[in-house]
């Protein structure tokens, strides 16, 4: 009897049970949350709220790129990050972020009610379109969160703008581009198509459902007219995606760069979206579209959890680009899909993004103060005869969301 025992104590210590295992896993991501958050409290947004960008690695320089879907992004962390923890210093971060993004509201002239959301980087102060809807998703989640109106209202009134200025009902699509000071919208050129004399609709404009901004506006408002909208997006998706899952027809895709140019994160945006419409309208067509966009991404992950950023339809890919946000995007979709469409089909790839994403963070002790805490990304290029390794803000900004999605499953 007393050597049965003992074998039992012994075999307790050797081989903690699995809800112990368990817990120490869920403590180990929570952790990793909270890490991140401070991170992105802290460092990521600067004093005004906005966000710092992509850190230069080599010469230890911040790079202001589209710091409203940046910030906007590292908010929506945050206020994932305040639901899981109830950290008010999170919320406190969350709110300064908020109040610099409808800081940008023009309040006169062309643009009135429009937000100043420079693109920055080659395009300059030129508005994107997609600068303002990749963000809107976490402005509206911290109306809902605080219930201050401000956020909705402001993001409501730039959406109007972009309606009466924008928007091309009968293809389904936005124009990309509108002009910070004369409102102009760039209806026959692209910057990023500048060699072509008569740019294609699709060069100047595309679904633009990023954030599934109008999705948010009819929840806020009511107004079918947003719902319309919504779904014309959504239908435009439907009938522009390739069989492989991706939409090639619109940059920051490239079909002619070397064969189909595929970005890690754009057609995850527009499947996301896609999730959303579903959840509104039960239509299965949405949910089937973004499965199928899944599962192209499930083929883009290595063995080892990666996902690169420079991607190619040959299945080639470059290594010098680890695409951290896509591995955690990624991972947030197959969530979703998970839940709504009951499939186990992307269970591996959720586990290898979740070990990737903790694998791949920078200590906090990290002696480079800038990067201690970050979620790792590295943007590699050549630039004017040197090298630049960026580090993304939004590495941490989707990974410490993609994190508290994943514990919230696990609840």
């Amino acid at each position: 009897m007393f050597f049965r025992s003992f074998v039992l104590l012994l075999s307790l210590s050797l081989f903690p049970s699995c809800s112990d295992a368990q817990s120490a896993k869920e403590q180990e991501i929570l952790s990793a949350i909270r890490s991140g958050a401070n991170y992105a409290s802290t460092i990521l947004l600067d004093e005004s709220g906005k966000a710092r960008g992509d850190y230069d690695w080599i010469t230890g320089k911040w790079n202001e790129y589209e710091p409203a879907w940046h910030t906007a992004q590292v908010i929506f962390g945050l206020v994932r990050a305040y639901q899981l923890t109830e950290d008010k210093k999170y919320l406190s971060a969350a709110k300064k972020g908020g109040d610099w993004w409808i800081s940008l509201q023009y309040d006169s002239g062309p643009l009135n009610g429009m937000l100043k959301a420079s693109h920055g980087s080659r395009l300059g102060d030129l508005i994107n379109f997609t600068t303002i809807t990749d963000g809107t998703n976490g402005i509206f989640e911290l109306y809902r969160l605080t219930g201050d109106d401000r956020y909705a209202q402001v993001s409501k009134e730039a959406g109007d703008w972009m309606i009466d200025h924008m928007y091309i009902p009968e293809e389904g699509l936005f124009y990309n581009i509108a002009d910070p000071v004369t409102g102009e919208i760039w209806k026959n050129k692209s910057p990023h198509h500048p060699d072509e004399l008569n740019p294609s609709i699709t060069q100047v404009a595309r679904p633009n459902n990023e954030g599934y901004f109008f999705k948010d506006l009819y929840r806020y408002t009511g107004e079918a007219r947003y719902k319309d909208i919504f779904i014309n997006l959504c239908e435009s998706l439907l009938k522009r995606q390739y069989d492989n899952g991706f939409w090639m027809d619109f940059e920051p895709n490239d079909l002619e760069n070397r064969g189909g140019k595929i970005h890690p994160r754009f057609n995850i945006w527009n499947a996301e979206s896609l999730v959303e419409a579903y959840t509104l309208t039960q239509d299965r067509r949405y949910l089937d579209a973004a499965m199928k966009t899944a599962s192209a991404m499930a083929d883009l992950q290595r063995k080892d959890g990666t996902i690169y950023y420079y991607n190619y339809l040959d299945g080639n890919f470059r290594e010098g680009s680890l695409c951290g946000s896509a591995v955690s995007f990624s991972g947030i979709l197959w969530l979703k899909l998970k839940m709504l469409a009951q499939t186990n089909e992307f269970d591996i790839n959720i586990e290898k993004s979740l070990n990737w994403v903790l694998k791949n963070r920078f200590p906090e002790e990290h002696p480079d103060a800038n990067l201690g805490g970050a979620f790792l990304e590295t943007r590699t290029r050549s630039a004017n005869g040197s090298y630049v390794i960026s580090v993304r803000d939004i590495a941490t900004a989707f990974g410490f969301r993609f994190l508290s999605d994943y514990l919230q499953s696990k609840g």
